[in-house]
């Protein structure tokens, strides 16, 4: 079963990280006709920082590696992900990224959190 990449940069908060990841796969879905990607196993990476994400970026383009850049609007366009279906050794490099969420779970009236630790 094929594999999606998605790396983003950890600069960015927790919740920021799950929610720009989600982006770029939803872009890769959308934007990515080369991809033989079918809703399989999905891989989550973090670089430092937006400048580690832009280096990669720039490796894949010299490699012609297809992948879509996710930038978001309310961080002045900048890159916040990466996705790709093409494996790469620059990805075996990168480490996994952690996220740790927070899930509301309704119980009769009453709310409980759930604390979930999701990695690849």
């Amino acid at each position: 079963m094929k594999k999606l990449y998605v790396i983003v940069h950890k600069d960015l908060s927790i919740s920021q990280r799950a929610v720009q990841a989600g982006h770029a796969v939803a872009e890769f879905c959308m934007y990515g006709s080369f991809s033989r990607w079918s809703n399989g196993t999905l891989i989550y990476l973090g670089v430092k920082g937006l400048a580690q994400l832009e280096r990669l970026k720039f490796k894949l383009e010299m490699r012609d590696i297809p992948f879509v850049v996710f930038r978001e609007p309310d961080l002045g366009n900048q890159i916040t992900a990466i996705a790709t279906d093409v494996h790469c050794d620059l990805f075996e490099r990168i480490e996994l990224l952690w996220l740790k969420l927070i899930v509301k779970k309704e119980y009769k009236k009453s709310m409980q959190y759930v604390s979930i630790n999701l990695y690849s």
